[in-house]
């Protein structure tokens, strides 16, 4: 006969393997509750001239809470960092060596996602709203879509921790002035950020140590005076 240990042994077996089965469960019912967006297809053949573009680029600190449509949305990524060579799968800012180690991170209202240009798709990851995370500025909470520029350090080879760094940030600066510029384009607002708890911010987004939380940038509409000014445009920087 079976002895008092092993059946111990078999009770906590059988326990565990409970555990283990509701535990499955439960991370398949919440990724079921996870609310991908396929984005429409990038507008590319509309927009101002670039110079009138280069002339009218300015930040903004007040924004309106409105929401940006998914046509908007859709053109803001492609012209962040969108693939314009479907051939060769390169994308509208340089990255070195074509690591492409940029992420970047969509904070709305509805929850965290990450732009994935490839399948030009909103693949969420969270369902919370942590607008306020990404900055220490009061409006970071409201303004309809924070941009959260994440390097992948896994994705740059062998290149030295100095490098990484090093080329992460300027390839983070190309794309968020694309984002300047498609904003000046189409009337809205956008103010780059470095002011970020950076290290609260990755734990609540679950990242890695391979990934390192470069920039934020606001994207909304810039808030208007009663005269029907933008109410940023006395100060560029």
């Amino acid at each position: 006969m079976m002895g008092r240990v092993g059946m111990n042994r078999i009770f906590l077996l059988s326990v565990s393997l409970m555990l283990g089965v509701f535990l499955i469960a439960a991370d398949a019912a919440f990724a079921d509750d996870l609310r991908h967006i396929r984005l429409p297809k990038p507008q590319t053949s509309k927009g101002k001239p670039l110079m009138q573009v280069l002339a009218e680029r300015t930040t903004s600190r007040s924004f309106s809470p409105e929401k940006l449509s998914e046509q908007e949305l859709s053109n803001l990524l492609w012209a962040a960092f969108g693939i314009n060579r479907p051939d060769t799968g390169k994308r509208t800012a340089p990255s070195a060596v074509n690591w492409q180690e940029i992420e970047i991170y969509v904070a709305t209202a509805d929850g965290l996602y990450l732009y994935d240009a490839k399948s030009n798709m909103l693949r969420q990851v969270l369902s919370e709203d942590i607008r306020a995370l990404t900055g220490r500025q009061d409006f970071v909470k409201e303004v309809p879509v924070n941009l959260i520029y994440v390097a992948d350090f896994s994705k740059m080879g062998n290149a030295s921790k100095e490098d990484k760094i090093l080329y992460s940030a300027a390839d983070t600066g190309f794309i968020a002035e694309n984002v300047y510029l498609y904003c000046a384009s189409e009337g809205l607002g956008t103010v780059v950020r470095g002011s970020i708890d950076r290290q609260t911010l990755a734990k609540e987004m679950k990242l890695n140590e391979n990934h390192n939380i470069i920039l934020c940038q606001s994207v909304g509409y810039a808030k208007r005076m009663a005269m029907g000014e933008w109410s940023d445009m006395s100060s560029r920087p």
